[in-house]
């Protein structure tokens, strides 16, 4: 086992029990390429200021992009025993090169290299995460365009309460996946600042140029505080709060997917491809991605929670608390991206049963509303038709009836304002088709919404 770069100051080796339990090459080795990208960018710099020779600036590069493709193709397999990433490939750089690979360390730490490769890692994910999520935002759009006179019963408390289109429903999520999708672009944009030349946490004596080092690496700003470039992780949280926002709005999209493919519902129905059956009821065919998504997102939330606990307590600067973030902030990364690059194909391919939706809409009075609203265009105060109308929904549920066939005279019973006009007031097709109001459910409002999804995409 090779010793410890900081084996000079101990009369004796670590305990291989504590040597286990202080390592992170299990789970930071997926930074790899970040680290290895981030090393050829100090290289060049320290070549670049003369801080070490040329010659020697070069050796190293091109003794990294070697390790890198050798990685790659899977010709260097990572060390077990290495304590983390960052002495795995410093320590092999040394064995190909000698005293040249010693050099790259100079003038940084670890403490502002792992601060650099967990934002180049993650600055990484948060593009393919945005990219789930604008292909997810384009399946609720083409869902829309399809549906965009499905009329389903909108719901408050769970209860039948006022008609829309399916369209109107799932264009609700594409505008919460957008404000998703601003939280992520926003987190990345926080994120792009250079923490490499904190150094432990004083900086460094050498004449370094944390300037080009952001430019090669291409990050919008350096850090201005030496400590907060290596103690705060404040990032990690601010994404994985973000993802939280993402998961909660996919989580409540799969509890009604849920809802709607069961018996009771019958909206939709799933694709073979994405259900699955029961060991021991043939009649099965569960939704179990949705069911995933939802139990997948406490998980998501352990992680934030996680990440918020471990910072709490912590004075400035590094402390090794900090190594927890890496396990919590990719196990929140790869949840979502799971989550996302299934359910995307599941919600593509389902079939939407617009006769149930339709035949739940005739049900349960939900055009009460423009019943009322019928009699308050013909003068009646709103307060006023609201307790006739509320007076014919009894009688029709006394009679077994709907109030699209409850005679007229019945109508005219509660008031003589009511005339045969009324039935058509209090279609389905009206009530819906008639809700133009901006961000309404009428055709020509949910046009617009897509409308307004498809600009902002494409901005």
């Amino acid at each position: 086992m090779a010793s410890k770069m900081w084996a000079g100051r101990f009369s004796k080796e670590v305990d291989e029990k504590v040597n286990d339990f202080n390592s992170s090459i299990s789970f930071d080795a997926r930074m790899y390429r970040h680290d290895i990208q981030g090393s050829i960018a100090h290289a060049t710099m320290l070549g670049e200021c003369g801080i070490i020779d040329i010659s020697e600036s070069k050796s190293i590069i091109e003794g990294l992009k070697k390790i890198l493709l050798d990685i790659d193709n899977g010709d260097l397999h990572f060390d077990p025993n290495a304590e983390d990433i960052h002495m795995f490939i410093e320590e092999e750089l040394t064995q190909r090169l000698g005293s040249a690979g010693k050099r790259l360390h100079t003038a940084r730490s670890r403490n502002d290299q792992v601060a650099l490769d967990i934002r180049l890692y993650l600055r990484d994910e948060v593009k393919e995460i945005i990219g789930l999520v604008d292909e997810l935002i384009e399946t609720i759009v083409v869902l829309a365009e399809k549906n965009l006179t499905t009329v389903m019963p909108g719901y408050t408390h769970l209860q039948r309460a006022q008609p829309i289109t399916f369209a109107h429903h799932v264009m609700a999520y594409a505008q919460m996946l957008l404000r998703d999708k601003g939280r992520l672009v926003d987190t990345a944009k926080r994120m792009n600042a250079l923490p490499l030349g904190s150094c432990a946490l004083a900086g460094t004596t050498y004449p370094i140029d944390r300037e080009l080092v952001k430019d090669i690496l291409g990050f919008d700003e350096v850090m201005l505080n030496s400590l907060d470039g290596v103690s705060d992780r404040d990032f990690c949280i601010e994404l994985a709060s973000a993802i939280s926002i993402l998961m909660m709005h996919l989580s409540r999209f799969s509890e009604e997917i849920v809802l709607w493919c069961s018996w009771e519902f019958k909206f939709i129905e799933l694709d073979d491809a994405y259900a699955t059956g029961s060991s021991i009821m043939p009649q099965k065919k569960n939704p179990d991605i949705t069911e995933l998504i939802r139990g997948k997102t406490g998980r998501v939330y352990g992680d934030l929670n996680t990440l918020l606990t471990m910072m709490k307590g912590l004075s400035l600067a590094y402390n090794k608390d900090m190594q927890e973030d890496k396990e919590a902030i990719f196990d929140s990364v790869d949840t979502v991206k799971l989550c996302l690059s299934t359910f995307i194909p599941m919600l593509s391919t389902m079939n939407v049963n617009a006769e149930n939706m339709r035949n739940a809409a005739a049900k349960g009075f939900i055009n009460a509303t423009d019943c009322a609203d019928y009699l308050v265009k013909k003068g009646l105060p709103f307060r006023d038709a609201y307790k006739i109308t509320g007076t014919l929904v009894a009688v029709c549920i006394e009679k077994g009836l709907i109030l699209e066939n409850l005679p007229i005279d019945e109508y005219k019973k509660q008031s003589d304002i009511f005339d045969s006009d009324v039935y058509e007031a209090i279609s389905l097709d009206t009530c819906v088709m008639q809700r133009k109001s901006q961000g309404g459910p009428a055709p020509e409002s949910v046009m617009e919404q897509i409308k307004y999804v498809k600009e902002k995409l494409n901005g």
